[in-house]
Order: structure tokens, then C-alpha cells, then sequence
């Protein structure tokens, strides 16, 4: 049996839970868990005192949070190996800074979900928050490396900065996805906002939606093709559970390159519907 915390006492209050490492609880005992330490606020507690905890991570590497936890912050930050599942709603900073494993969460997370990550694969089966794989404030780099997957919407600012990787957003997303992005892969299925690619120097950002919003002035189209690189990415993210849109592996797509006001190097593939 999995190691399994399941939060007993809701609170309003967020609860910090990155010293619940996996590396460290697979060879803790669940009195130790429970005796581990977390912030709440600004006083600490220890996890006992809202979490039941059964099981054990030594045999199968899984660490399992069950319950409503959307004000639980921090879930496998610095993830380096093993598995997570969150059978729930997850919390802000979703596997913030992680370089290795996977986290599967069955319901929603909050803001920061994967950010500046540098490996690993994170699939949340419901909605996100802001900065997807994005870069904290006064950082120069969102993520590095790794997969996010989003079965649903999204907020603002996806992939902030990113440097590599591949985010998939399965349904809406909001303003300025890719601003400032380096290097890497975007790809949203349902409607974007708006200033998406603002500042972008290199990557690439796929649009499947039927309608997809007014380029930006410092785009320019650069002709219309059926890619072979779009059949792998496609074929790869239905391989790993993502919904791909019916007709996206045989579309042609625009291309426009940009943003000229900085290196250019970047594009945007939108689908001809």
C-alpha cells in the first residue's frame, strides 16, 4: 500500500508542505510523517495534526495526498524521483523546482504549477492557475526541462520565460502565453487571450483552436504547411493520456515567425481550420 496522507481537518489557512519529501518519507515510518513539520501560516505544525497517514512509500516509491487539497501549497516541490498522485485538488506550486518523477493530480491546481521545473512530467486531469511552468518573479528562467500536462483550462502567463520543455493545455488560456519565452513547446487546444508570443526570442507555440486571435503586429506569416514534426508531437501527447483535438495530426497550419522586437527566432503554428 502506498504511502496515502489524507487531510482530516480543512483549513483556511494554507498549509507549506514541502519538507514532505518523497525521498525522505520512503524510509519513514507514518508516526515519523505524521511528527514531520509543515508551515501554516505563520506558525509551524506537524503534519499529524491534519493529515491521517497510512501506508508506506519504502516498496512502490508513491506518495498519495487524498482529499480537497487546494489550500495544501507546495506538493512535490523538488521532486527528483517516484511517483505522486493527488486524488483532489492541488494547491499553489505544484511541483515547483522539480527535476525528475511524476505527479498525476485528479482534479484541479492552483497558480505556479510546475514552476521553473527542470525535469519530470506533471498531468493535472482538471484546470490550472497562472504561470504554467513559469518563472518566479525576479527569476530568468521558467522551466528548463520536463512535461506539463493540462487537461483543461489555464490562466495567464503559460510558460513564462521557458527555456525548454512542453506544456499542453487542453482547453482555454488566458493572456500572454509564451511572454519572454526562450526555447521549448506550447501547445493550447481550446481559446487563447490575448498577446500571446509577446517578447518571445526562440520556441514554438501551436494554437488548435477554430478561431484563433489577432497576431501581433511584430509577427509575420511565413507561409502554410503540414509539418511531420506536428504527427510526433501529437502522437506523443496521446500516448501519454492528452486529448488531442480530432483532425489536428492532418491539419495544415500557419506559420508566423517572431517577435521581431527581439531575436525573431520564435513562431507561432496556428490551425487552418
Amino acid at each position: 500500500m502506498p504511502l496515502t496522507l489524507t487531510l482530516r481537518t480543512p483549513t483556511s489557512i494554507p498549509l507549506e508542505v514541502d519538507t514532505v519529501k518523497l525521498e525522505t518519507v520512503r524510509v519513514q515510518s507514518a508516526d515519523q510523517v505524521k511528527a514531520t513539520v509543515i508551515q501554516r501560516g505563520n506558525r509551524q505544525v506537524t503534519v499529524g495534526e491534519f493529515f491521517d497517514v497510512n501506508g508506506s512509500a519504502a516498496d512502490d516509491d508513491t506518495l498519495v495526498w487524498q482529499g480537497d487539497c487546494s489550500k495544501v501549497k507546495l506538493i512535490g516541490s523538488h521532486l527528483s524521483t517516484g511517483t505522486i498522485m493527488v486524488e483532489g485538488n492541488a494547491g499553489m506550486h505544484l511541483g515547483a523546482e522539480m527535476s525528475g518523477g511524476s505527479i498525476t493530480v485528479n482534479g484541479d491546481a492552483g497558480d505556479w504549477v510546475g514552476a521553473e521545473m527542470h525535469g519530470g512530467r506533471i498531468h493535472v486531469k482538471g484546470n490550472a492557475g497562472h504561470l504554467v511552468g513559469g518563472v518566479y518573479r525576479g527569476g530568468r528562467k521558467g522551466m528548463t526541462n520536463g512535461e506539463i500536462l493540462i487537461d483543461g483550462n489555464a490562466g495567464n502567463e503559460i510558460g513564462h520565460a521557458m527555456r525548454r520543455g512542453l506544456i499542453a493545455i487542453g482547453g482555454r488560456a488566458g493572456d500572454a502565453a509564451g511572454v519572454s519565452m526562450i526555447a521549448g513547446t506550447i501547445v493550447i487546444a481550446g481559446e487563447t487571450g490575448i498577446r500571446y508570443g509577446i517578447g518571445m526570442k526562440r520556441g514554438s507555440i501551436v494554437l488548435l483552436g477554430d478561431d484563433p486571435p489577432e497576431m501581433l503586429p511584430t509577427f509575420k506569416h511565413s507561409g502554410t504547411s503540414r509539418p511531420t514534426i506536428m504527427r510526433v508531437l501529437f502522437r506523443h501527447l496521446s500516448g501519454l493520456g492528452w486529448s488531442v483535438p480530432a483532425g489536428s495530426l492532418d491539419s495544415a497550419y500557419h506559420r508566423f515567425l517572431g517577435d521581431f522586437l527581439e531575436l525573431g527566432k520564435g513562431e507561432i503554428l496556428t490551425r487552418v481550420a
